[in-house]
C-alpha cells in the first residue's frame, strides 16, 4: 500500500483526504447528480464504492431500505470475487471473517439401506492454482458494510440516501439536456413520509432487484422459465451427529430430497437448503404456507440415520428456483441502439436471475457493476467517448447468459430423482453425475470462466502464443513475483486497483533488464516521448505520468542480479507534489520452488510481451514489446485526446 504521496500524513492511510469536490453531507437529495444509483444491493454499492473515488464526479445512491443491511441472504463468494475486493483493499478482512469452503463432500443413500445417507465422495473445492484466492461463505451484510465504510473513506465521502422509493423515471432524449434523466422518489421515513423528491441526472443505474423499478421504467422485462421447484433454506445452530456438519456437502436422500449444506462463519452457525416438493404450473409457493418447522422436519428425515437438533433459526425463507434474462441491460431499443447513447442501465438481479445452488447471484451482479463503474467514470471525466458504454450491455448480458445455461443444468441436476438401487440403465441420476459435473464445472462456480469476446475493448488473440497461460478476454490471472527495489514476494495482480487506470505489464524477453536500449527500455521511450503514445495522448498536463496507465516490468532476472537504480526512467517516476519517486514498478520471478511467473503463465521467454490490462482486470490485449503501434491504435478506438 502506498501513501505519503504528497506530504506526510499521519493516521490511517484507508481514510482518504476528503476532497472539496465531495457533495456535503445532506438529508435531502442533490438536485443534480452526475450518475443516479438505485438500490444498495452488492451491484449498487460496487458502483458506488467505485465511483467514490473520483470526487469529480457527483454520485447519489439511494434504496428504501430504512438503513444498511442488518441479515444478508446470499453468502457465497467465489475467487474471483475476492480478487476484485483486493482491488477495493478489503479482501483481507473479508478473508479473517470468512468461512473457508476448502472441500465438499458427496452423499448419497446408503447402498445396503437405502433409507440411510452415506458418504460418496470428498473433492477439493477450488482446483490448485486457479487464483491465489479461496472461495469462501460470508454474510452479504458484511459485505454492504465493508464497502460502506470503503465509500465513506474515499475522497467523495459518499454516504447513501435511505427511505426512498423510487415512483418513476422520464428521460429527455435529443433535448441536448445535461442531465436527461429525471428520477421522482418518495421518501418513507415517518418525519417524511410522503414527501416526492425530483432529482436529474446524467446517468441512472438500476440495482434494485428482480422487481426493479428501474427496469420496468425503460420498458425491460425478465424472459424465462420458472423450473417449478421449490426449496426452502434457513441460517441455524443446531446440535447433530452428523459427522460432516463443517464441510460444504451436496446431500441426495433415496425419497426425502435433496439438501446443501452450507458452513457459515463464526464456527457454528451453518445454512442448510432442502429441497421441497415439486410446484404446479400455476403454482407459487407463497401458496404452500410452508413454515420453519416443515422445514427442519425435512432436514431430520433426508439426514438419517445421524440426528439434528435446531436450537436456533437466524433466518429461513422459501422460494421458486427460475432463471430470467433481460435483452438488453441498457434502455436503447435494438432498432435505435446505434443511433444514440444509453442513458439507463441496469445490473445484478434487475436484469438477470438464477437460483442460488450454483452460488453466482452476488458474485455476478457485482461483476456487472464493476464492469460499468470505469467505464462510467471514463466517460464523465471525459477521458473516453461515450459510445464506450455501448460495451456494458453487450458484455454482461452475455455473461449472464452463460451462466444462466449452467444454472439451470446445475439446478435441474440436483432436483432430479435418483436412480433406483440396483438399475443402473433407469431413469434418473445416479449421485456421481452430480459429483463429475461440480468439478468439470468448478472454474464457473470460482467465478473465473468469464471471457470477454473481441470488441472495442478486447483485441484479437493474434499474440496470444507469447503468453499463454494469460488468455485474452480473460481476468488477468495473478502469480507471485518479489518486486525489485524491495525484495519483498508479492503477487502482480494485486498492483491493480479500482481506480480507473489501465495496466500495461511488460514482461522482458532473454537478457532483458529494462534498461534504455533495451525492448523494454524501447517500449518506455515510445511511451514517454512519442506523439502516437497513449500515455502521452491521453495524460492531461499536470497528472503524474501514470494517471492513466500504469506501467509495469516484469524480468526474467532474480532480484539479487539486478540494480534498481538502472531501470529506465518510467520505471522510477517522479509523482505528487514532491516528485518522490515510485519504486514498485519493477518485479523478478520468485525462483523458489516453481513460482516463476514464466512458467506459470506460458511466457515467451526469448521475445517477452507486453500485457493490456482493463481497468476491471480483464486481459485486453496481448501484443509483442515492439508493437508500439498497434498499442497506440488500440486505445484510439475509444479514448478522447487530452492534450
Amino acid at each position: 500500500m502506498q501513501f505519503h504521496l504528497d506530504g506526510f500524513r499521519p493516521g490511517d492511510p484507508a481514510v482518504a483526504p476528503a476532497s472539496a469536490q465531495a457533495l456535503p453531507p445532506t438529508d435531502a437529495l442533490p438536485a443534480e447528480v452526475d450518475v443516479l444509483i438505485v438500490g444498495c444491493g452488492p451491484a449498487g454499492l460496487t458502483l458506488a464504492a467505485q465511483l467514490a473515488a473520483f470526487p469529480e464526479i457527483r454520485t447519489c445512491i439511494v434504496d428504501q431500505k430504512d438503513g444498511p443491511l442488518l441479515m444478508g441472504q446470499a453468502d457465497g463468494i467465489a475467487c474471483r470475487t475476492i480478487e476484485m475486493f483486493h482491488a477495493f483493499g478489503f479482501a483481507e478482512r473479508v478473508l479473517k471473517e470468512a468461512y473457508w469452503v476448502n472441500e465438499t463432500v458427496f452423499w448419497k443413500p446408503d447402498g445396503t439401506k437405502r433409507e440411510n445417507i452415506a458418504r460418496h465422495g470428498r473433492v477439493q473445492d477450488v482446483e490448485d492454482g486457479l487464483s491465489e484466492f479461496p472461495h469462501v461463505i460470508l454474510s452479504q451484510a458484511r459485505v454492504h458494510d465493508f464497502y460502506l465504510e470503503t465509500m465513506r473513506n474515499a475522497p467523495g465521502r459518499l454516504e447513501p440516501h435511505y427511505s426512498r422509493r423510487l415512483l418513476d423515471l422520464t428521460t429527455e432524449p435529443g433535448t441536448g439536456s445535461s442531465h436527461p434523466v429525471t428520477a421522482r422518489l418518495e421518501r418513507l421515513d415517518p418525519a417524511h413520509a410522503g414527501k416526492v423528491e425530483t432529482i436529474k441526472a446524467r446517468y441512472v443505474v438500476g440495482c434494485d432487484g428482480a422487481r426493479s423499478i428501474v427496469r420496468k421504467s425503460i420498458g425491460r422485462a425478465l424472459h424465462g422459465d420458472a423450473a417449478n421447484q421449490a426449496w426452502g433454506v434457513m441460517d441455524v445452530l443446531a446440535v447433530t451427529d452428523f459427522p460432516d456438519i463443517r464441510l460444504k456437502a451436496l446431500i441426495q436422500s433415496a425419497g426425502e430430497g435433496t439438501i446443501v449444506l452450507i458452513p457459515r462463519e463464526g464456527g457454528y452457525l451453518v445454512r442448510i437448503y432442502v429441497e421441497l416438493d415439486k410446484l404446479r404450473a400455476d403454482e407459487r409457493v407463497g401458496s404452500r404456507n410452508i413454515t420453519v418447522d416443515y422445514l427442519i422436519a425435512a432436514v431430520q428425515r433426508i439426514l438419517s440415520p445421524y440426528t439434528i437438533t435446531v436450537k436456533e433459526v437466524a433466518w429461513w425463507s422459501v422460494y421458486e428456483i427460475g432463471q430470467r434474462l433481460c435483452d438488453r441491460f441498457d434502455d436503447l431499443p435494438d432498432a435505435e441502439a446505434g443511433e444514440r447513447l444509453p442513458r439507463i442501465f441496469i445490473a445484478g438481479d434487475a436484469c438477470h436471475t438464477h437460483s442460488p445452488k450454483a452460488g453466482q447471484g452476488m458474485n455476478v451482479s457485482m461483476q456487472d457493476s464493476f464492469n460499468l463503474g470505469w467505464k462510467l467514470a471514463a466517460v464523465l471525466l471525459g477521458r473516453c467517448a461515450p459510445e464506450l458504454l455501448h460495451s456494458y450491455s453487450a458484455e454482461r448480458q452475455a455473461i449472464a447468459g452463460e451462466l444462466i445455461a449452467f444454472d439451470r443444468e446445475w439446478a435441474a441436476l440436483l432436483s432430479a430423482p435418483l436412480k433406483a438401487a440396483g438399475d443402473p440403465q433407469g431413469a434418473g441420476v445416479d449421485p456421481t453425475e452430480v459429483q463429475d459435473y461440480f468439478v468439470r464445472h468448478g472454474r464457473y462456480t470460482a467465478g473465473t470462466a468469464t471471457r470477454y469476446a473481441p470488441s472495442l475493448l478486447t483485441g484479437e488473440a493474434s499474440f496470444q502464443h507469447l503468453a499463454k497461460g494469460f488468455l485474452v478476454g480473460t481476468r488477468f490471472h495473478s502469480a507471485p513475483v518479489i518486486r525489485l527495489a524491495d525484495a519483498k514476494p508479492v503477487h502482480i495482480g494485486h498492483a491493480g486497483k479500482a481506480d480507473g487506470r489501465w495496466r500495461l505489464f511488460a514482461f522482458g524477453g532473454a537478457g532483458d533488464r529494462a534498461t534504455p536500449g533495451s525492448p523494454i527500455g524501447a517500449l518506455c521511450e515510445f511511451l514517454a516521448g512519442s506523439a502516437r503514445s497513449p500515455v502521452r495522448s491521453y495524460t492531461r498536463d499536470g497528472e503524474d505520468i501514470d494517471a492513466v496507465f500504469d506501467l509495469r516490468a516484469v524480468l526474467q532476472q532474480g532480484h539479487g542480479e539486478l540494480d534498481i537504480g538502472q531501470v529506465h526512467p518510467l520505471l522510477l517516476p517522479r509523482k505528487g507534489r514532491h516528485g518522490l519517486r515510485d519504486y514498485e514498478k519493477v518485479f523478478c520471478p520468485d525462483l523458489s520452488g516453481s513460482k516463476d511467473i514464466f512458467a506459470l503463465r506460458g511466457i515467451d521467454r526469448q521475445a517477452g510481451c507486453l500485457l493490456v490490462v482493463r481497468p476491471d482486470q480483464y486481459v485486453a490485449q496481448v501484443l509483442p514489446l515492439e508493437a508500439h503501434d498497434e498499442l497506440g491504435a488500440f486505445f484510439a478506438r475509444f479514448m478522447l485526446p487530452q492534450r
